[in-house]
C-alpha cells in the first residue's frame, strides 16, 4: 500500500506529468469559454474558424511548441551558468590523471632544463622548448623557496602562489601555456615560444633580484 502511494506521488510530481495537467486545464479553459461565448450568442453570430478542430489542434501545437522553447531556454541557462563549474572539474580530473600515469620528471638544475628548451628550440620543438622553460620555472621558485615543488601541487596552485609575488604576469604566461599544452593538441608556434622565452627572462631577473635584497 505505502509503496503504491510513494509511486502515485512520484508520478504526480514529475515534469511530464505536470506538463499533462497544465494541458488539460488549458483545454479545459478553452472549451468553458468556447461554451460561454456559444451560450452568450447565437450559434450563427459566431464565425466558423473559432470552433473549428483545426483551430484547437493549432492551439495545443503552439502551446507545446512554447513549452519546448521555455524548456530550452531554461536549459541553456543552466548550462551557461554551470558551465565554468564543470571545466574545472574536468581539469582537475584530467590533472589528477596526469600526475598518475606521467613519466617521472627528471631533477634537473635551473641551467640544465635552459639548455634543454634551447636545443628543442633549435630542433623547431616548440612544444618541449616551452616545457623544459616551465620546468626551469618550477625550479627557480624551488630553489628559492618560495614553492617549493611537490609531486602533487597543481598549476592552479602555483597560480595562486605567485599572486604574492611583486610581478606574476611573466610566471602566468608559462603556466598558462603549459595549462594549454597539458589540455590540447595544438602545436606551440615559434611566436609562443619566443614570449615564453622573453617572460623566463623576466622571471630570472626578478628572482635574482629578491634574491640580492635579502641576502
Amino acid at each position: 500500500m505505502t509503496s503504491d502511494m510513494s509511486t502515485g506521488s512520484f508520478e504526480k510530481n514529475s515534469l511530464d506529468w505536470q506538463l499533462q495537467l497544465l494541458q488539460r486545464q488549458f483545454g479545459e479553459w478553452w472549451e468553458l469559454t468556447m461554451s460561454q461565448v456559444s451560450l452568450e450568442q447565437p450559434q450563427s453570430s459566431l464565425p466558423s474558424w473559432l470552433l473549428s478542430p483545426i483551430l484547437r489542434q493549432g492551439i495545443r501545437i503552439t502551446f507545446w511548441l512554447l513549452v519546448a522553447v521555455i524548456l530550452s531556454w531554461l536549459g541553456v541557462r543552466l548550462f551557461r551558468g554551470l558551465h565554468p563549474y564543470i571545466i574545472s572539474y574536468y581539469q582537475q580530473l584530467t590533472q589528477a590523471t596526469k600526475r598518475v600515469t606521467k613519466r617521472p620528471v627528471p631533477e634537473l638544475s635551473v641551467v640544465n632544463w635552459w639548455e634543454r628548451s634551447q636545443n628543442y628550440q633549435q630542433q623547431g620543438n616548440y612544444t618541449e622548448a616551452c616545457r623544459c622553460l616551465y620546468m626551469g620555472m618550477l625550479q627557480q621558485l624551488h630553489d628559492t623557496g618560495i614553492a617549493p615543488r611537490h609531486p602533487s601541487r597543481t598549476d592552479g596552485e602555483y597560480l595562486q602562489l605567485i599572486q604574492q609575488l611583486p610581478q606574476p604576469k611573466p610566471y602566468q604566461i608559462l603556466l598558462i601555456t603549459h595549462q594549454q599544452l597539458c589540455f590540447s593538441n595544438a602545436e606551440v608556434s615559434s611566436q609562443i615560444f619566443e614570449r615564453c622565452q622573453q617572460a623566463y627572462q623576466q622571471i630570472k631577473v626578478e628572482l635574482s633580484r629578491m634574491k640580492d635584497e635579502i641576502s
